[in-house]
């Protein structure tokens, strides 16, 4: 316990020691560059110092003292006006002497023009603000000033410091620059031009022995346009190939001399410039002569393209004529028409020609224009000079504004003429117009029309529609079908032809109330070019011909007359329907034969059914009629043009119902068609039968509607009669069976099994794997058995019966169809039977698997595991009492 509290005793000890060594790490530091620091005698130094980790206020104050032996005289201070001595008090009134601060922390000892006896020892202080000293409070740097040993000047043997070149033309300029230094300098020199009140870096070479372009300057330094060369006497000449409008200014010689310091870095001491030439550069201009030009075809096009140049020298130029169709478009994209390379070869032209006309002009001569030549026409010329070894440079090249040239077209004067040989008075009557040209002027051999035909819909009133292409021809005469008339000219029921040279014409074959409106032609004349195409010169259009006939209301009355008044069950049915038409051309027409029965049929939506129909090509179709023991029992035959006989042989109870005639009106359409013109209906006719006969209820039973799987169902379908009775003989009955797998009947019903009244039995189609049968077992009773239920068989189950009854002529008649209720059938599972051969196949396995463990068990204890253990015999003695012994 001693120990350890004397161990808890020495940790503040020890916690203080470390906060005190952490104290005296972190103090005040006072920074001056590295020295000795080198400047040349005569320029401006600028001593920086800078103070961190401190305490007090964020701006510092710094005192300066300067040293030449041991003992440092006061310079100047940031807070202490008084600090300066008395030697340097009139250079830092002057202001040769200054403090200059950067930041708070930091200032800058300024002296203009350092000389010899400001060499020595500088020494920086920041009086302190911290609570407590540590640190370092002052440094010292080392300056020493050197003389100026920097020469610079301009080359001697250049007399003029004016140069004039043209564009295209190279120049040289040199400098000279020398040291004296003392100590080891390097020298950096820069080439520089001065377009405006700035200069700019043309091409230097630094004090490390690199060269550097200036911006703008990069790729002409890599194509060696603009190169700076060393030579003897200390000389950098600087080239420039290639001279743009860019060159032009005046250019001076840069030189800086660079020392390296103490920590390694390269300092710049002094700079000096020299103004070396002015340069001026003779822009080379390409014009074309004239302006915006308009002439007319066949005419010839004369173009001039002029370079200005105060070039003296021998030189060639270059020339390439352009045409593009808009101003904006490239080199690239532009079209060469004909060019002349420097050794005044032209390229091979048939309509162009190009001439020197004196030293700076170059003429374009375009013989027989035409239209497709107007556009936009430009020249680029280069500037070629000879080389002393006899090759010839390119030095410039310039292109020329685009001028516009508009060809005028020589349009020929002709007028057009439509009419309507042929007009409709009824609909699907034919229709002509022939549109002709007229009072043709100024046409050429080389002059073609075609012509394109337009449709207007005329509506109540001055209103119209946009016109609407019917179709067109082009330069070869080729047909273009219209939107509008495409599919009725590829069917030929619109034909268009050229009858003679000057007259076309538009036949309609079958003309349709669609087509009533103005029809106007538009006549093309067509101009062959040079290269034997074909160019649209003119449109003239024709007055409008309106095409209309007056039309009347179609009209259609149709009366059904019943042949026999009264008739019984087993009679045929007739009745004839008689059809009178007005303002129809020739009209034919087809009959349907249509029934209204009491109880709506499920073929028929709205409850009526489509027995027979009669085209208006006297074709008989069957429609709805679905009685197959029946099939010849309906006919239905053209008495006369306007008259029809229906006739239902055999006629069952069934048949009741409201029947009519259905009429349709065609008329001749186009191309051997009917067209549909109007529809009627006749009067109904009625089937009622009156009869005393029995009345037939049907109803579904069964014992036990909730069964379990695998067990059989019996379903009973019970008919009851009531009134007459008849004898089983004379009765028959349409069995079918439904199921709708639903508790509330909302899904479509499953035909499960049907027996006709000839005893033929057919089952639907189901997933299940149940079997299904179906008997009669009285002559009112069916039964229907799902033998070895499963659970898909649930749901409503009901029967729908059709009674047949012979009367006492012996023809059998159909009954209405009778549905009964349904009753609901419930499969349960029986838990017990589903669990009961799974429950002792598991126990029979676990007993096996059990027995088979005990078996291995015992054979691996009895032979693989035995061991004999030798038990060391033990002697047994009684311990004796310690008095005993």
């Amino acid at each position: 316990m001693g120990h350890r509290g004397e161990r808890a005793s020495c940790l503040p000890l020890l916690l203080l020691l470390v906060l005190l060594l952490l104290a005296l790490c972190r103090g005040r530091i006072v920074r001056v560059p590295p020295g000795p620091l080198i400047r040349v005698v005569g320029t401006e130094v600028a001593i920086p110092c800078s103070v961190s980790d401190y305490d007090g206020p964020s701006e510092q104050n710094f005192d300066w003292e300067f040293s030449r032996d041991t003992d440092f005289v006061r310079i100047v201070s940031t807070w202490d006006s008084t600090f300066t001595s008395e030697e340097y008090q009139k250079r830092v009134g002057r202001g040769d002497i200054k403090l200059r601060r950067s930041s708070n922390d930091a200032v800058e000892l300024v002296i203009r023009n350092i000389q010899p006896a400001d060499q020595g020892r500088y020494k920086c202080s920041t009086p302190s603000t911290d609570a407590t000293v540590q640190g370092n409070y002052d440094a010292e740097v080392q300056v020493k000033v050197i003389s100026d040993g920097l020469s610079v000047s301009g080359s001697k043997a250049r007399s003029s410091t004016s140069l004039r070149l043209s564009e295209g033309d190279s120049f040289k300029l040199r400098c000279s620059a020398t040291t004296a230094s003392p100590e080891h300098t390097h020298l950096h020199v820069t080439w520089q031009v001065r377009s405006g009140s700035s200069w700019r870096d043309v091409l230097s070479l630094t004090h490390e022995g690199k060269f550097q372009p200036g911006p703008g300057y990069e790729e002409r330094y890599r194509s060696g346009d603009v190169r700076l060369d060393t030579g003897a006497n200390d000389t950098y000449r600087l080239s420039v190939s290639q001279a743009s409008s860019a060159d032009g200014g005046a250019y001076r010689c840069l030189v800086s001399e660079w020392v390296r310091g103490a920590d390694g870095s390269w300092q710049k001491i002094q700079e000096k410039s020299v103004e070396i030439a002015t340069v001026s550069i003779q822009r080379t201009d390409v014009v074309i002569s004239t302006s915006n030009v308009s002439v007319t075809e066949r005419d010839s096009l004369d173009l001039t393209c002029n370079i200005t140049t105060d070039r003296s020298g021998i030189f060639q130029a270059e020339v390439m004529w352009y045409f593009s169709a808009s101003p904006d478009d490239t080199l690239s994209d532009a079209q060469l028409l004909l060019s002349m390379d420097h050794d005044s070869v032209v390229s091979d032209s048939t309509l162009i020609s190009l001439s020197h006309v004196d030293r700076n002009s170059y003429r374009l001569l375009v013989r027989d224009v035409d239209v497709e030549d107007s556009g936009y026409y430009f020249c680029e010329a280069a500037i070629w000079v000879p080389l002393h070894n006899g090759s010839w440079h390119k030095v410039v090249e310039r292109t020329s504004a685009p001028v516009s040239v508009v060809v005028t077209a020589l349009e020929p004067d002709y007028d057009v003429f439509l009419n309507a040989s042929k007009t409709p008075k009824f609909s699907d009557d034919p229709t002509e117009l022939n549109c002709r040209i007229t009072n043709v002027q100024d046409t050429e051999a080389n002059i073609r029309f075609s012509v394109s035909w337009y449709y207007r819909q005329r509506l109540p009133g001055d209103d119209t529609e946009p016109e609407e292409l019917l179709a067109s021809m082009d330069a070869d005469w080729a047909l273009l079908p219209g939107d509008r008339a495409r599919e009725r000219i590829q069917n030929g029921e619109i034909i268009l032809s050229k009858k003679s040279a000057d007259t076309f014409s538009l036949r309609i074959q079958w003309t349709s109330e669609s087509d009533r409106g103005d029809y106007f032609c538009v006549i093309s004349a067509w101009s062959r070019h040079r290269n034997n195409s074909w160019v649209k010169s003119k449109d003239v259009a024709s007055a409008s011909v309106n095409i209309f006939w007056a039309t009347q209301d179609y009209t259609l009355t149709v009366e059904a007359v019943k042949l026999k008044p009264f008739f019984v069950a087993g009679h045929t049915f007739e009745m004839t329907c008689k059809v009178s038409s007005k303002n129809i051309k020739t009209p034919r027409y087809s009959v349907l034969i249509t029934a209204e029965k009491p109880l709506a049929d499920q073929s028929s939506p709205n409850g009526t059914t489509r027995i027979i129909s009669l085209s208006q090509d006297s074709v008989v179709r069957l429609e709805d009629w679905t009685d197959q023991t029946r099939v010849d029992g309906v006919v239905l035959e053209k008495v006369q043009e306007n008259e029809f006989r229906y006739r239902m042989y055999q006629t069952q109870i069934s048949d009741a119902g409201l029947y009519r005639c259905v009429v349709t009106a065609w008329s001749p359409g186009g191309g051997g068609m009917w067209r549909e013109a109007v529809n009627g209906l006749s009067n109904p006719i009625q089937i009622d039968f009156q009869t005393s006969g029995p009345v037939f209820n049907v109803s579904v039973h069964s014992d036990n509607p909730t069964i379990y799987q695998g067990e059989v169902a019996d379903l009973l379908c019970i008919v009851t009669m009531e009134g007459m009775p008849l004898e089983p003989d004379d009765m028959s009955f349409d069995v079918s069976w439904f199921a709708v797998r639903s508790f509330a009947l909302d899904r479509e019903p499953i035909l499960l099994a049907s027996l006709d009244r000839r005893g033929i039995v057919s089952q639907g189609r189901r997933n299940g794997s149940s079997e299904l049968s179906l008997e009669r077992i009285s002559p009112l009773e069916f039964r229907l058995r799902v033998h070895g239920c499963e659970d898909q068989d649930f749901g409503n189950h009901y029967c729908l019966v059709t009674p047949w009854v012979r009367s006492a002529t012996g023809v059998w008649q159909r009954e209405p169809d009778i549905r009964a209720k349904p009753i609901f059938l419930s499969v349960k599972m029986d838990v017990l039977n589903a669990f009961k051969y799974p429950l002792l196949i598991g126990i029979g396995l676990a007993t096996a698997i059990g027995l088979l463990s005990c078996l291995i068990g015992y054979c691996s204890s009895r032979w693989c595991c035995k061991k004999e253990v030798q038990e060391t015999r033990r002697e047994r003695r009684r311990l004796m009492s310690m008095e005993m012994d």
